[in-house]
């Protein structure tokens, strides 16, 4: 009897040794394939910094000449509406995978008169340069999907009413050569629109109606 006995007990010696024998060989599996991921995560972890920085170089060559013409564009209109050597120039940098730009004007081009965008002129630069990078985002949708209609709203409420009929001109020649329709919303007296303007609306308060619409052109 304790012969069976023992022969029992070693038959469950010998079945617990496979039991243990297989989940020792799949804990090496599981640790080799970890250790693999761990690998190819470190590897990928070092590639990280070089496609970062490939990444941003990729990304200034891309937008690179578009800004470039955007650049130029912009100054072109600070110099045609207010009649003073302006440059506008911009800054790129990569934060968080994504392109970001910072527009600079200087006064004559030198570096050392940095002009604040936002109070320059008034706010007229701003109001300026919004205009025309409202008009240059535009013209880059897919016309299948978008209408090409802005409207701006009082633009030119910081520029000189003697600056308007040059912004206006300028406004009507680059929506005329990108093919955008424009609304242009106002309080400077409506003659600074009649050159530039296809169509000039009035608005006028009525104790009946509210408001009448007058075509004056």
């Amino acid at each position: 009897m304790s012969r069976e006995l023992g022969r029992d007990h070693l038959r469950g010696l010998e079945r617990r040794h496979d039991l243990l024998s297989a989940r020792a060989a799949a804990l090496v599996r599981d640790h080799a394939a970890a250790r693999r991921g761990l690998l190819e995560a470190r590897r990928f972890l070092d590639l990280a910094p070089l496609a970062a920085g490939t990444l941003e170089d990729l990304a200034t060559a891309l937008f690179g000449e578009i800004l470039d013409q955007v650049e130029a564009n912009l100054t072109h209109a600070i110099r045609e509406i207010l009649g003073q050597d302006r440059v506008v120039t911009s800054q790129r940098e990569v934060k968080g995978n994504r392109l970001q730009v910072y527009f600079q004007i200087f006064n004559q081009g030198r570096e050392e008169q940095v002009e604040d965008i936002y109070a320059g002129q008034g706010g007229s630069v701003c109001n300026i340069l919004s205009v025309g990078l409202r008009l240059i985002a535009l013209s880059q949708l897919d016309p299948a999907r978008h209408r090409p209609f802005l409207v701006l709203d009082e633009q030119d409420c910081w520029l000189k009413p003697s600056l308007v009929p040059r912004f206006m001109k300028l406004i009507a020649e680059i929506a005329e050569r990108l093919g955008l329709q424009v609304l242009v919303i106002s309080h400077h007296p409506l003659d600074l629109f009649a050159v530039s303007a296809g169509r000039v609306y009035a608005l006028e308060p009525s104790r009946e109606h509210g408001a009448l619409v007058k075509t004056l052109k």
